[in-house]
């Protein structure tokens, strides 16, 4: 029926009408029926239905009861033939109405669906790393939509860029025209108040220098282990150390560290030099681990 329609509109095929009587009614669709209330007029003129009766016909044929639709077509078949019409054509016609219901939609569903799609397809055309980047974000929850449309911004030749906590955003942002940030809130287990502290003291103080670094300026109150945890198997955390093995296995330790930095500043302590900050621990403190295997690692960010 779509490849008619589209056929028919080019010129491609020849515009044909199942019955002489419904040309006015098809003739705005080329002669395919495509709304449903077209249903309920050719019910109307070609088997006598009351309005009544042809919405009864059009909420029959949504439903798609087996039951209902032969008492219908009895009665539509019974209608069409009293008023001239070949049995053999009045049940064409039927089959033609039943066909459209897998897809029908009322005209003024059909115009709004129309201008939707017209304005996203332009946004896309114009616009491609901002609309995929907002088309990311209304799925995020969804991994495997978020798989997708990953797939397709490759299509598009856009780049996405990984997860990051130095520069990426609950949301999936736009970095230029052919770049996208990954949105952090893709990730299972890491919430918005979380991502939303990351930004905040991000943006205040400048990037994250390392994992101790990190445990030490969030508020941990807001992301706990397993968000920490979350953030490092999907590689958020790759640029505060070696690898993501050692970031994991050095986890304890640097919040231990950021406790402890807590509790020390919440008691007015300074620290060995009393300047009163907490002692800096270089990337060169980590104890360092080899880095999974291409199993566990893909894994993780799976």
């Amino acid at each position: 029926m779509v490849d008619d329609f589209i056929n028919r509109k080019h010129g491609r095929a020849k515009v044909e009408y199942p019955h002489p009587a419904l040309a006015p009614i098809l003739q705005p669709t080329y002669g395919v029926i495509l709304y449903q209330e077209q249903v309920m007029q050719i019910a109307q003129e070609l088997a006598g239905y009351t309005l009544g009766g042809a919405d009864l016909l059009r909420r029959a044929m949504g439903k798609k009861k087996p039951e209902e639709m032969a008492k219908q077509r009895e009665i539509f078949t019974s209608g069409a033939t009293e008023r001239g019409v070949a049995a053999q054509t009045a049940t064409h016609i039927f089959d033609l109405m039943e066909k459209f219901a897998g897809y029908g939609f009322n005209k003024s569903h059909s115009a709004a669906y129309a201008l939707v799609s017209y304005q996203t397809a332009w946004l896309k055309t114009h616009f491609p790393a901002a609309f995929m980047a907002a088309v990311l974000s209304a799925d995020m929850d969804n991994t495997d939509k978020v798989v997708t449309l990953i797939e397709e911004c490759r299509a598009m030749d856009l780049a996405v860029v990984p997860p990051n906590v130095n520069c990426c955003e609950y949301r999936f942002t736009v970095k230029d025209d052919a770049t996208i940030f990954y949105g952090l809130g893709a990730i299972k287990g890491v919430g918005e108040g979380a991502i939303e502290s990351i930004r905040e003291n991000q943006v205040a103080n400048g990037n994250f220098k390392d994992l101790f670094d990190f445990c030490q300026r969030v508020e941990l109150k807001k992301l706990n282990r397993r968000t920490l945890e979350a953030l490092i198997r999907a590689g958020a955390m790759d640029a505060l150390g070696p690898n993501r093995a050692t970031l994991m296995a050095n986890l304890t330790t640097a919040l231990q560290q950021a406790e402890q930095h807590i509790r020390d500043s919440a008691a007015g302590q300074s620290d060995l030099f009393g300047i009163g900050q907490a002692v800096e621990v270089k990337s060169a403190d980590y104890d360092p681990v080899d880095e999974w295997d291409d199993e566990t690692r893909l894994t993780g960010e799976k």
